[in-house]
């Protein structure tokens, strides 16, 4: 299993910088909601008229009750009766309005978020993609960051901003000194009360996100991954790692919520406060006393109101961990080759070259692959093996043009591979890659994702090709079996089979084949392998990434790896007879699947 991001020591990400960085995070979120702009507008408008609903309600109800003690006519007390109940209603119909509002605009800025963020992970080289837990982790719950950085920091604080602004106008033309002390209160709760609480939380809200992040890892890892901790007696350590983290995690949800809870208190004192010095100064400039009532409400309910500045600071601390996740994903390199727009030609009779073909993973590392020359015009059969880690699922993405060379060229019939559509490029070079994903859906809707178009016929050909189709008859269900999430319904040489039977239901110009028997035993491999190249039409080419020597003899060229680098070429008799890795693991497999036959029953 891979290790946490890169960071601090434990998994978790280092504090930003500065507050440059910080900010920074928020506007390349911000200019996808460009598109929306007046959608948010509008929210944010429906948040100020339905808070400065409220604030007239308080003050016009305190107003009518005041009053209605002296006893005065009736029709002196109609148009507040009427005030108040149409500010009620009109409150209610208002903060519905504003959440609906609200709510449209976000949810179409993170479907455009969720979407790009979707896309630069799955563009990602392999040495830079995150584990499935931190990657499920980026696409709900950093992405959420974005929905909550604009419904719960950006139209809440300046909804309360400008009521704040109004409240204080209003309060002038009763008693301006009362309106001062009205501004020099809202000011410390909607000013020094928000940053105090940013400033208090930012340590630990910084560590909130990756956390989780790493959590999730955890989950996944601990599920998915049970059988491997279990074999290599992992279990206890992977348990006690992932009970540390929520054990962390837990304390800084505890501190973060005690902070906001002086902060809200200290809030609450300051609203006291404020409204003593408003109705002091308003007895002193001989306001009346039904007016003092309202100003004294009315500073409450204002600094009600502001009190969503200290909630949006808190929130906006929070969030600033995810935000600069999801940030680095939108603004940061993705590692994919650029595309262009030239049609992918039909997919028989294409010529795939690679020449001089190097790719590094990281500054400083040694080259995945080095100087690679490799040949594939139609029709040809090309086998690449070598030990482990010598860039043999590298060679494949660069094929498929999932990781763009550092130098040299790769073409496509003598145009490099990035001038084509990315989207129809599958169509001349594709098929079985590593950690092939099986959804959870029926067979066919598997097989079907290979080619939408494609017919019963072509479905039968490609599971008999794969050694699949008597399982499929064998079920009650047959071609509308569902697999299960991830495969889970089948056993690992079905899940490898189906993968494989996807493959060819896609039929590429050239056939990428990464290790397709893997899981199988000696005897099912070796057919799987002859009825998948039968399989494969003759005007069709053929990569073949195989740990497996067995099989190779009809392939026109078996180019091997290490390091990167080629090292030995040739056909398979020949490389047999050259003292050198191949011969050398040839005998050693040779040995080991004979002993497993004798074994055998």
């Amino acid at each position: 299993m891979s290790q946490p991001d890169a960071g601090s020591p434990d998994g978790t990400a280092m504090p930003l910088a500065g507050m440059s960085g910080r900010l920074g995070a928020e506007r390349a979120v911000l200019r996808l909601a460009r598109p929306y702009l007046r959608r948010l507008l509008g929210a944010g408008l429906l948040a100020t008229a339905t808070e400065l609903a409220a604030l007239a309600l308080m003050a016009t109800a305190t107003w009518l009750l005041m009053s209605a003690a002296g006893r005065p006519p009736l029709d002196r007390l109609t148009v507040a009766i009427v005030a108040v109940r149409a500010l009620a209603i009109g409150r209610g119909v208002l903060r519905y309005t504003e959440r609906l509002a609200g709510h449209d605009a976000v949810l179409r800025i993170v479907t455009d978020v969720r979407a790009r963020v979707f896309a630069t992970l799955a563009a990602r080289r392999p040495a830079a993609e995150q584990r499935s837990g931190d990657t499920l982790s980026r696409l709900v719950s950093d992405v959420d960051t974005v929905q909550d950085l604009l419904l719960r920091v950006l139209v809440p604080g300046a909804a309360a901003a400008l009521v704040s602004v109004l409240a204080v106008v209003g309060a002038a033309l009763v008693s301006p000194a009362a309106a001062g002390w009205l501004a020099v209160g809202l000011l410390l709760a909607g000013g020094a009360l928000p940053l105090l609480a940013a400033v208090l939380t930012r340590r630990g809200a910084a560590e909130v996100a990756p956390l989780r992040g790493a959590l999730a890892s955890d989950a996944v890892d601990l599920t998915h991954g049970a059988a491997d901790l279990a074999a290599f007696g992992a279990t206890g350590a992977a348990l006690r790692a992932a009970t540390e983290r929520a054990d962390r995690l837990a304390r800084l949800e505890r501190r973060l919520a005690t902070t906001g809870f002086a902060v809200d208190a200290l809030g609450v004192l300051v609203a006291g406060a404020t409204c003593a010095a408003v109705v002091v100064a308003a007895l002193r400039a001989d306001v009346s006393g039904v007016l003092v009532g309202v100003l004294a409400v009315g500073t409450l309910a204002a600094a009600e109101v502001t009190s969503a500045l200290v909630g949006a600071a808190r929130q906006w601390t929070g969030l600033r961990a995810g935000l600069s996740r999801v940030a680095a994903l939108l603004t940061g390199p993705t590692g994919a080759p650029s595309t262009g727009d030239r049609p992918v030609p039909g997919a028989a009779g294409r010529h795939v070259r690679l020449d001089g073909v190097s790719v590094r993973y990281r500054e400083g590392a040694p080259p995945a692959l080095d100087g690679v020359d490799l040949d594939l015009p139609a029709g040809r059969r090309v086998a690449v093996v070598g030990p482990s880690g010598a860039g043999k699922s590298t060679l494949a993405a660069v094929l498929t043009g999932a990781v763009p060379p550092d130098r040299g060229r790769v073409t496509l019939d003598g145009v490099e591979l990035s001038a084509y559509r990315a989207e129809e490029l599958p169509q001349a070079i594709g098929g079985l890659l590593a950690e092939a994903h099986v959804f959870h859906a029926t067979v066919r809707e598997n097989l079907l994702l290979g080619r939408s178009g494609a017919d019963d016929a072509a479905l039968d050909s490609a599971a008999r090709a794969a050694g699949l189709l008597d399982w499929v008859r064998d079920q009650p269900e047959q071609w509308d079996t569902v697999v299960g999430e991830d495969g889970g319904q089948l056993s690992g040489g079905q899940r490898q089979r189906l993968a494989l039977a996807r493959a060819l239901v896609a039929a590429p110009g050239l056939l990428v084949l990464d290790e397709p028997t893997e899981g199988l035993d000696p005897v099912a491999a070796d057919a799987v392998l002859a009825s998948t190249l039968a399989a494969v039409p003759a005007d069709h080419s053929v990569l073949l990434i195989s740990h497996r020597l067995s099989g190779l003899a009809g392939f026109d060229e078996v180019v091997v790896l290490d390091a990167g680098r080629v090292v030995q070429r040739g056909r398979h008799d020949q490389l047999v007879a050259t003292p050198g890795w191949y011969r050398d693991q040839w005998l050693i497999q040779a040995a080991a699947e004979q002993g497993y036959l004798a074994l055998a029953p």
